[in-house]
């Protein structure tokens, strides 16, 4: 039995190989991050159709090439039709990497920032049924804030709980699902 929102072949790949899977590395968290800003009004299912293209149109990630990006590449981007040609998301994602690299000078990485909000140890909420996931929390509504006051944008708390799923920093699969933790 796995989780009922994973219906796809796509959805239920992502479902069984890495929802709810503590997600450690900083372009790889950083990326996850801008997946879900670009999800914003969209499913999710559409942004896993279009990921492995903004992997490349992203450089892979690389927090540091993306705070770099230009007009130009700004131009490049918006013309890509592979992937979601949002102006402000993509300027959002620029501006993201920014606030990334200042974070990390801070902070030491974006891993160690993002895990400290659960003490480095996935909370696990075991829910019966897909009613009793939340799509915030207050401790989402915390990442939320504190990123930002630190200048990120389309981060509020609704994408950074689904973030948090998304990266194993919450394992909200369904108790009865394979992938559940008890």
């Amino acid at each position: 039995m796995r989780c009922g929102w994973a219906k796809t072949d796509l959805s239920i790949a992502y479902h069984d190989r890495e929802w709810g899977v503590p997600l450690h590395g900083d372009d790889a968290l950083f990326g996850l991050l801008l997946l879900e800003g670009a999800q914003a009004g969209l499913s999710w299912e559409t942004i896993l159709r279009k990921r492995e293209r903004y992997r490349q149109a992203f450089d892979e990630f690389s927090i540091a090439l993306i705070a770099r990006y230009d007009d130009r590449k700004v131009a490049s981007l918006l013309a890509d039709a592979g992937i979601i040609r949002n102006r402000a998301k993509i300027a959002a994602a620029i501006d993201n990497a920014r606030a990334t690299a200042a974070l990390q000078h801070e902070c030491g990485s974006l891993d160690a920032y993002l895990w400290s909000f659960v003490d480095g140890v996935p909370i696990v909420n075991n829910p019966t049924k897909h009613e009793d996931i939340p799509a915030k929390t207050l401790l989402s509504d915390r990442l939320s804030a504190d990123l930002k006051r630190r200048g990120f944008r389309f981060v509020g708390s609704t994408i950074c709980y689904a973030f948090m799923q998304s990266c194993g920093m919450v394992n909200d699969h369904l108790v009865g699902c394979f992938r559940a933790v008890s």
